[in-house]
């Protein structure tokens, strides 16, 4: 069992219902549109838009390099699955990004303006 010290508390339980969810797409038009599509919807608090980011990975039997623009998309583990429907619908890409990792804690003051945003 994973756990936070020697506590045996598991680690899981220390965490928030937050998440950051990582996605790429090929510009920054397409980035901030689809930022925009994802907050209009409440399915996100905010969208950071990172253009100028270069991705190495191997698509359809080749390895590939390509700049792309990285979204960092705040939200909840409970709307994840509506902004993983709205993005795979959005996106150009046939196959885009859409990793969730969880927030383990944070700012109260930014904490409590997600909830705000998402509607907690």
């Amino acid at each position: 069992m994973l756990t936070s010290d020697s506590k045996s508390v598991p680690i899981f339980s220390l965490m928030t219902d937050k998440i950051v969810v990582f996605s790429t797409c090929a510009a920054e038009e397409q980035g901030v549109r689809l930022a925009q599509v994802l907050v209009e919807s409440h399915v996100a608090a905010c969208v950071t838009v990172v253009p100028g980011a270069r991705s190495i990975y191997r698509w359809q039997g080749a390895i590939e390099s390509s700049t792309e623009c990285l979204l960092i998309i705040k939200s909840s583990r409970q709307l994840f699955e509506r902004l993983r429907v709205t993005l795979e619908k959005e996106h150009t890409y046939d196959v885009p990004e859409i990793l969730a990792v969880p927030i383990v804690d944070g700012a109260p003051n930014y904490m409590s303006w997600l909830d705000q945003q998402l509607g907690a």
